[in-house]
């Protein structure tokens, strides 16, 4: 099977990540989902092209995303387009994509992040109410599900 792999680079994120549990075939699996923005350059007299896309990432790779990045964040993705389609509950067939992450880069510094950060909800806040304290990975992959 054949894949279309996407690379996002010199981008950054128009809000912060929202991360959330969904049962998967194996338990509860942290899913996060974020909005990654880059420009192109129009040239001279010539507007900038925007893009933006909507990233899904799972397990350990979204949980850090929550916990490191916020909006502003400068990231770089890396990921697949997948074929999403499914039957609606009328039984109607809906067809579209998604985009799923397998790489994701932090080029900020710590202090960047943190500053970026400030006031926003920690991820494990949005999913338990306590917060707690990890080190800054600036790297991350997922496996293929």
């Amino acid at each position: 099977m054949s894949f279309v792999r996407i690379e996002q680079r010199n981008a950054h994120l128009a809000s912060s990540v929202k991360l959330e549990q969904v049962r998967g075939s194996e338990g509860l699996v942290s899913k996060a989902t974020v909005v990654v923005i880059s420009n192109v350059r129009g040239g001279q007299g010539r507007q900038d092209k925007v893009t933006s896309i909507q990233w899904t990432l799972w397990g350990i790779q979204a949980v850090n995303a929550a916990e490191h990045l916020g909006r502003g964040s400068h990231v770089k993705a890396v990921g697949r387009l997948v074929n999403n389609h499914y039957e609606d509950l009328h039984g109607d067939k809906v067809y579209g994509f998604t985009f799923t992450c397998e790489e994701i880069d932090y080029p900020d510094s710590k202090a960047e992040s943190e500053t970026r950060r400030a006031g926003q909800c920690t991820p494990e806040q949005q999913l338990t109410g306590r917060a707690s304290a990890s080190p800054l990975s600036h790297h991350h992959e997922v496996g293929l599900r």
